[in-house]
């Protein structure tokens, strides 16, 4: 059993699963989508970036410029789920105005995926999540010891990486 096949079947499966591979190659991605796909059942597969992938899935989620970008707004319509990486209040207002689902708010705690760039906490998040009235989570450095604090501040979930790839 393959790595994403243990995350879509164990014992915590995630509400959805954020497809993000900025080094492959557009075939190489299709092919990777279409596999997770394959393992992951029920599991929503949110496409990231790519917006010519309509047929692979019906969600995607953007960068907060690659939503604000005249390419995504000529084709939003044609996706089902939208969810939107944002990095400030204004963003994420300005996110929902426009039709955003949901939104990933981070990075929050400190991360190696991040090494250079301070992590911007949970009053930031706070913030986000007092500011729209769709659902935020939080991303970056997210443990079991500080997920709770992430909920405490509004998040309506958390998303890890590191942990479940290990």
């Amino acid at each position: 059993m393959g790595r994403m096949e243990k995350i879509c079947v164990g014992e915590c499966v995630p509400d959805r699963v954020i497809l993000r591979e900025k080094d492959m190659s557009r075939e190489d991605y299709f092919s990777r989508a279409k596999g997770v796909l394959s393992v992951c059942g029920g599991v929503p597969l949110s496409v990231h970036s790519h917006l010519d992938m309509r047929e692979i899935s019906g969600d995607i989620h953007l960068s907060f410029s690659g939503f604000m970008s005249g390419e995504f707004r000529k084709i939003e319509g044609d996706f089902d789920v939208v969810g939107v990486s944002v990095h400030s209040a204004s963003e994420a207002m300005t996110a929902e105005k426009y039709g955003a689902d949901y939104l990933i708010a981070g990075h929050i705690f400190a991360t190696d995926c991040k090494k250079d760039v301070s992590p911007r906490g949970v009053d930031f998040l706070r913030e986000i999540c007092s500011a729209v009235n769709i659902p935020v989570y939080a991303i970056g450095g997210i443990t079991p010891d500080n997920a709770g604090l992430c909920a405490n501040a509004g998040a309506a979930g958390v998303c890890v990486m590191s942990s479940l790839m290990r």
